[in-house]
C-alpha cells in the first residue's frame, strides 16, 4: 500500500497551505481510495456555492483518474440544515447514479464566515 498527499495543479488550489486536498491510498492491484478534503466555494446563494463545491470535487477526482461516479461516501456540513432540500437539488445534478453513503451535519460556522456548505468525499478507484 502506498499513500500520497497532494493538491493537484489541475484543480482549484486550497484556500490554505496547511492541508492537502487529496489523500490517495494505492493498493497493490492498482485500485485506490481517495479521501478528498472538505471543499467550500464562492457564491451568493447556497445553490451557487454547492455547484462550485461539486465542480471543484469533480476536478480533484479527475486529477486522480476518478469521477463523481466513483464516490462512495459524502460528508456534508450545512450552516442551516433547514436548507437541506436546496442543497440536495443541486447535489442530485452531480451525483446522478446510485447514491453514495452520506452524512449531513449542521455546523454553526465553517472555515470561512461566508461559507454556507462544505463537502468532503471518499472515492473508490478501480484498478486500470
Amino acid at each position: 500500500m502506498q499513500i500520497s498527499l497532494d493538491s493537484p495543479a489541475s484543480a482549484p488550489q486550497p484556500l490554505s497551505p496547511y492541508y492537502s486536498q487529496v489523500a490517495r491510498i494505492e493498493h497493490p492491484d492498482g485500485s485506490a481510495l481517495l479521501f478528498v478534503s472538505g471543499q467550500i466555494a464562492e457564491g451568493a446563494t447556497l445553490a451557487e456555492q454547492t455547484r462550485g463545491v461539486f465542480e471543484t470535487l469533480t476536478a480533484l477526482l479527475k486529477a486522480h483518474g476518478a469521477g463523481l461516479a466513483d464516490v462512495v461516501n459524502v460528508r456534508t456540513y450545512l450552516t442551516d440544515i433547514s436548507r437541506l432540500d436546496e442543497y440536495g437539488a443541486v447535489r442530485r445534478e452531480f451525483l446522478t447514479g446510485t447514491p453514495p453513503t452520506s452524512m449531513t451535519f449542521e455546523a454553526a460556522r465553517l472555515f470561512r464566515p461566508e461559507a454556507l456548505v462544505e463537502v468532503e468525499v471518499v472515492a473508490a478507484v478501480p484498478a486500470r
